[in-house]
């Protein structure tokens, strides 16, 4: 009888800032090792690299793209945004890099999965509104999968976040992960139907 045959290791990029990159906690802590972790006990063969950097805001991460999403990459969680924000940069700024980052992988055949950023309601309505729809119109304009807030079930959980209530805590990552694996799960989905 002919074995079944395993599917291949998936190969996938977290291209992102501090919240992916698991600022303040232990590598195994971050988001991308969580995430490969539960993936694989759901039984997924995945790999996951971390291409976060602290700091980072969405033009840094398309100068860096090349270099940080190598050649065999089959999809890239883009989690961008969040420093734009906090600088209060012009969201066509972080738009136009965004949609850039999004071609280019495109144009390699890599998928992506764009995770979405809050503006700071500090920063007044108008702002906020323009910012917070920026994703959603790339998501439908370039028709990805979509995951609307990345920091979903923990924003402002003192309990969930570091003292700066900024950075996740390893329990915020979890939370994190949990609320975004149906949507990582549906990604992965889209991947293999390509192959």
């Amino acid at each position: 009888m002919a074995q079944a045959e395993t599917p291949r290791s998936l190969k996938l990029v977290v291209l992102g800032d501090s919240l992916s990159a698991g600022y303040g906690l232990p590598a195994s802590a971050a988001f991308p090792a969580v995430l490969e972790q539960a993936l694989r006990q759901k039984g997924h063969a995945v790999e996951i690299a971390n291409a976060g950097v602290s700091g980072d805001v969405a033009q840094g991460g398309l100068e860096r793209l090349d270099w940080s999403v190598p050649d065999g990459t089959d999809g890239v969680i883009v989690e961008l945004g969040a420093n734009d924000a906090l600088r209060g940069f012009d969201p066509a700024v972080t738009e136009k890099a965004l949609e850039d980052i999004i071609t280019r992988l495109k144009a390699r055949g890599i998928s992506v999965l764009l995770a979405g950023m809050y503006a700071p309601r500090n920063l007044g309505a108008e702002y906020a509104g323009r910012f917070d729809g920026l994703f959603r119109a790339l998501a439908e304009k370039h028709a990805l999968v979509f995951y609307p807030f990345f920091l979903e079930g923990i924003a402002g959980d003192r309990a969930l976040n570091q003292p700066d209530l900024l950075h996740p805590t390893a329990e915020g990552v979890r939370v994190i992960v949990e609320r975004i694996l149906p949507t990582v799960e549906r990604f992965l989905e889209t991947i293999r139907s390509r192959s």
